[in-house]
């Protein structure tokens, strides 16, 4: 999947704000060994009063998101945590209009830039390493829970990991779900063009078998994580019972499409992982498109898009309503949670 280059362009616009918001975001970057760098990040949370009520996430072709830009924690009971993974050249706005939501529904939401695998820190060969971006998770639920203002607020019997395509296959994987090396590799061969994600490796001349398959197939589950959210996740093929055998964790997949629409690479019924998943509550949203969980474009969207030369992440299926699925989305992780 290409990266969207237009995603993280021009994303403050004050001018167009609403001061009727109760959700607030600040900057949460943190330190991260295993990348030798800080790890660009945002924490979103409930809040009606203080900070500057400022539209982020906007640009020419996706909607933006009214948020109090270090505004003051909302009083409130403890509250749920979600850590928030974006897909493969994503960033943390790609999934915005989600963490405002859920945020604002009384959850304290962490979404994260991924070294490596995020528009503009992207490296193919290193974003591969999908055990980085657990890591990138993990270490940022070990600073929300150092942090002094948020750590006595945490509910710890609600603790998520949710994420979108790769980071789909982070929250699995942080759930105590194991990857198959040897499966993505034959996946690759067999599949090669029809598959988007193969078709990416082998263009920005990476493969599967470049990877060392110890580090692959290792588990990075977080004990701490009790509820996972995938939606349209990857890397799922030639699993057995064994890969997840040690997930525990309250678990929602939801799958995007059917048919034509359905994308092969994270299509977990063609892979066999939905069959796996007994305890796991399975959706599946159609019509719709992989597509259809980036932000709500603009009329302009599609058209900027297609001069640029990226995917048509604006063009979803006949008779699918994006503002719909997202509203479909949001219900069923707070749900979930009991938010």
């Amino acid at each position: 999947m290409k990266q969207i280059a237009l995603l993280a362009a021009a994303s403050l616009i004050p001018a167009m704000a609403s001061a009727d918001t109760n959700v607030a975001m600040r900057d949460f970057t943190y330190q991260a060994e295993h990348h030798g760098k800080p790890v660009p990040a945002v924490i979103w949370y409930p809040s009606v009063s203080g900070g500057e009520v400022t539209r982020v996430a906007e640009n020419a072709v996706f909607h933006g998101i009214d948020v109090r830009m270090d505004g003051l924690l909302s009083q409130a009971e403890k509250l749920p945590v979600i850590l928030l993974s974006h897909g493969l050249g994503g960033n943390w706005r790609s999934m915005s209009w989600l963490a405002a939501n859920l945020a604002s529904q009384g959850a304290l939401v962490v979404s994260l830039n991924h070294p490596a695998s995020s528009t503009f820190d992207f490296d193919m060969r290193r974003g591969l390493k999908h055990w980085t971006r657990a890591r990138d998770m993990s270490r940022a639920l070990d600073k929300l829970m150092d942090d002094p203002e948020f750590a006595g607020r945490i509910d710890a019997s609600r603790i998520m990991a949710a994420g979108f395509s790769y980071g789909g296959w982070t929250a699995l994987s942080l759930g105590g779900v194991t990857a198959n090396l040897e499966g993505e590799i034959t996946e690759c061969e067999v599949q090669q063009d029809a598959s988007s994600h193969c078709a990416d490796l082998r263009e920005a001349d990476v493969s599967f078998a470049q990877m060392d398959a110890e580090l692959w197939d290792a588990s990075y589950k977080d004990a701490r994580i009790t509820h996972v959210a995938a939606m349209d996740p990857a890397l799922h093929h030639g699993f057995s019972p064994k890969n997840v055998a040690d997930l525990d964790a309250d678990t929602l997949m939801i799958g995007l499409g059917e048919g034509k629409d359905r994308l092969v690479a994270t299509d977990f019924d063609a892979s066999g992982l939905a069959d796996l998943m007994v305890e796991a509550k399975v959706v599946r949203i159609a019509p719709a498109y992989h597509f259809s969980l980036l932000p709500l474009c603009k009329p302009a969207g599609p058209a900027i898009l297609k001069e640029e030369g990226d995917d048509p992440v604006c063009t979803d299926p006949q008779g699918a309503n994006r503002a719909a699925i997202h509203a479909q989305v949001i219900d069923l992780i707070s749900t979930q949670l009991g938010l």
